[in-house]
C-alpha cells in the first residue's frame, strides 16, 4: 500500500489533550505532557494520534470553541511545543492528525467581534443572521444541541446569528466565499505546520437553509441518539434544514483541493445527521471527497451482533469506493467498558471488544484509555465541567465521565497526571487500571492491546480487506476479511456464556489463535468460543 494511503487500515488514538498527562503542574494535560508520553504511545502500535483541539479559546466548550485557529492555547503550552510534538512523533513513526472545528467559532473570535457590531462592516456577513419575525421572536424553530433555540439575539445590529452548539459558538456562513477561503487558510497553515491528517469536526453543521425553512417534527418513537433522547428538545425535529444540506459537499472538493497538494493527508470527517451512514457514503464517495469519516452508530447504548452486523452492512451498501471508521468511544459518550459492558465488564470483555473493533473492514479510532479497559467515572453535580452535563443534569450527566485523566501509576498522588488536583477527579476504580499495574501484569489488557496490534499489522486482510457476514446463532459476529489470496474467518462471542456456532464456510480451517485474547477453538464443523472468545482463522 502505497505511502498516500498509510491511512487505509491504520489505527488512530485519539488524545484528549487535557487529560493525558500534565507537564506543567497546573492539573490541566498539555502538550509537553503528551511528548512525555509518546514512548507508551508508541508501544501500543498504533499508527497515528488524534489530537483533540488544542487551540487559544475561552474553553466554554473546552476548546472546540475557538478563538484564534493559529495559536496554541497557553492552557496547553506554545507552538514550539507543537512543533516538537510534531517531530517526537514522526520520529518513532507515528502520523499526526489535529482536529479542525470549521462550521463555527468562538464568540471571543475577532471575526465575531466585527461581525457583531453592525449589519455593514466588513465581516458583517461573515456569520448567519437574520431578521426577527414581526413579533420579535426567532426566525424559525431551529434548536441548539446544547438545549434551547439555536438563535441568539444581538441588540448592536438587531438580529439574531445561529449557533447550533452553545450560544457562544456562533456559526460561520459558508455561504460567503471569503468565509469559505480564510477557513482554508487556516487548514493551510497546519498543512505547513507538517500535520499528517485533520479530524474535522461537526462537518455536517457548515451550511444551513438559504430560505431558514422550519424543521419539521419528529414522532416520538424516533426520538434517540447521544443525549438526544427525550430530555433533550433536540430530538423533537428532524434536522433537515441546518444540518447535512446538499452544498457542504461542494465545500468538502474545495477542501479536498487543498489536501491534494500535501500527499500523504488524510481527512476524517464527523457525522451526525438523520442519516448518518448514508451521509458518510455522501461525504466519500469518489477521489475528490473526505478520506474518511466516522459517525456515532456504534457509539449507542445498542450492543449487539445483530445491531453490529446491520450497521457496518447498512454502510457497506452505500460506500462504494468510499472509505469507513469506526470508533466505539471518544470523548463525546460514556465508556465503552459502561455503555455496553453495564455491571459485567471484565478484562476480556475489553480484549474482545478492541481486537473487533481493529477487526471490522476500515480505519479505526481509539480512545485514551480504552486499552486499560477504564470505565465511566462517576462525576458529582459539584465537579461537573462540561455545559451540557450542567444544563441537563440529572437526565444526561454530561461528558466529564469519559474525559477524567489518565492513571499512570496507580500508588502516586493524583495517579502520576499531575502534582497539582486535576481538572477533573481520578476515580478510586481507575486505580487498579492504571498503567504501571497493568505494565506488570502479563495478561492484562494493555498488554493484550499491545500484543493484538502488533500481531495485526503482519495481517494485511485484517487491515485492507473486504468484509462479508455469516449468519451465526446468539451473539457471536462472524464474518470474513479476504485481501489478494488471503481469507480469514473472524469470530467474537459477545456474551460472558461459552458457545458453540457452525463452520460457515465448510472449508479447512487454520487457527491463528492471536495471544492474550480469550479463545475460540475450530473443532471440525463447529467452532467453540470460550466467554467473550476471538476466533482469527485462515482457510
Amino acid at each position: 500500500m502505497s505511502q498516500v494511503c498509510w491511512w487505509r487500515g491504520a489505527v488512530v488514538y485519539q488524545v484528549y489533550p487535557r487529560s493525558l498527562m500534565d507537564a506543567s503542574g497546573d492539573g490541566v494535560g498539555d502538550l509537553k505532557g503528551i511528548i512525555d508520553k509518546m514512548d507508551y504511545i508508541a508501544s501500543l502500535n498504533v499508527d497515528a494520534i488524534w489530537i483533540s483541539p488544542f487551540f487559544k479559546s475561552p474553553m466554554k466548550d473546552f476548546g472546540y470553541d475557538i478563538s484564534d485557529y493559529r495559536s496554541v492555547d497557553p492552557m496547553f503550552g506554545t507552538m514550539a511545543d507543537f512543533d516538537e510534538l510534531i517531530s517526537q512523533a514522526h520520529q518513532r513513526g507515528i502520523k499526526v492528525i489535529i482536529d479542525q472545528v470549521l462550521s463555527h467559532t468562538s464568540d471571543q473570535h475577532q471575526w465575531f467581534q466585527e461581525s457583531r457590531e453592525s449589519q455593514t462592516n466588513a465581516k458583517s456577513d461573515w456569520y448567519v443572521w437574520a431578521d426577527p419575525k414581526e413579533d420579535g421572536s426567532a426566525p424559525n424553530n431551529w434548536l441548539a444541541i446544547f438545549g434551547g433555540c439555536a438563535w441568539e439575539w444581538e441588540p448592536r445590529r438587531s438580529q439574531y446569528y445561529l449557533h447550533n452548539f452553545l450560544t457562544s459558538q456562533p456559526d460561520l456562513n459558508f455561504y460567503n466565499p471569503q468565509v469559505r477561503q480564510a477557513v482554508l487558510d487556516n487548514v493551510k497553515f497546519w498543512l505547513d505546520k507538517g500535520v499528517d491528517g485533520f479530524r474535522l469536526d461537526a462537518i455536517t453543521f457548515c451550511y444551513h437553509d438559504h430560505l431558514l425553512r422550519d424543521n419539521p417534527a419528529k414522532p416520538a418513537d424516533k426520538r434517540q441518539g447521544r443525549g438526544f433522547s427525550e430530555d433533550n428538545p433536540y430530538a423533537y425535529q428532524y434536522h433537515y434544514f441546518n444540518n447535512a444540506r446538499p452544498e457542504t459537499v461542494s465545500f468538502i472538493e474545495e477542501l479536498r483541493a487543498l489536501i491534494e497538494q500535501y500527499p500523504g493527508v488524510v481527512t476524517l470527517g464527523e457525522v451526525s445527521s438523520e442519516d448518518s451512514l448514508a451521509t458518510m457514503a455522501e461525504y466519500t464517495q469518489g477521489p475528490n471527497r473526505l478520506h474518511m469519516a466516522y459517525s456515532f452508530e456504534l457509539l449507542t447504548d445498542d450492543f449487539s451482533a445483530d445491531y453490529i452486523r446491520k450497521t457496518v452492512e447498512a454502510l457497506e451498501h452505500s460506500i462504494g469506493d468510499g472509505w469507513p471508521c469506526w470508533a466505539i468511544g471518544n470523548h463525546d459518550v460514556q465508556r465503552v467498558a459502561t455503555r455496553w459492558g453495564k455491571a459485567g465488564f471484565t478484562d476480556d470483555m475489553g480484549k474482545m471488544l478492541n481486537a473487533m473493533l481493529c477487526s471490522l473492514r476500515g480505519s479505526v479510532c481509539s480512545y485514551q484509555g480504552e486499552e486499560l479497559g477504564l470505565e465511566e467515572a462517576e462525576i458529582g453535580f459539584e465537579q461537573v465541567q462540561d455545559p451540557f452535563g450542567i444544563a441537563f443534569w440529572p437526565m444526561f450527566k454530561g461528558r466529564d465521565g469519559c474525559r477524567t485523566p489518565m492513571p499512570w501509576i496507580s500508588d502516586k498522588t493524583h495517579s502520576g497526571f499531575s502534582v497539582q488536583q486535576p481538572w477533573l477527579p481520578i476515580p478510586n476504580s481507575h486505580l487498579t487500571r492504571a498503567v504501571d499495574v497493568q505494565e506488570s501484569e502479563g495478561n492484562s489488557m494493555l498488554n493484550s492491546y499491545r500484543q493484538f496490534l502488533n500481531w495485526r499489522k503482519a495481517h494485511g486482510a485484517l487491515i485492507y480487506g473486504g468484509i462479508k457476514f455469516f449468519d451465526a446463532k446468539g451473539e457471536v459476529l462472524l464474518f470474513e476479511r479476504q485481501y489478494e489470496d488471503s481469507r480469514y474467518l473472524v469470530g467474537f462471542n459477545l456474551t460472558a456464556n461459552a458457545t458453540t456456532v457452525a463452520n460457515p464456510v465448510k472449508q479447512k480451517l487454520t487457527n491463528l489463535k492471536p495471544d492474550m485474547l480469550p479463545s475460540a477453538m475450530v473443532n471440525n464443523d463447529v467452532i467453540e468460543f470460550a466467554p467473550f472468545g476471538c476466533l482469527y482463522a485462515k482457510y
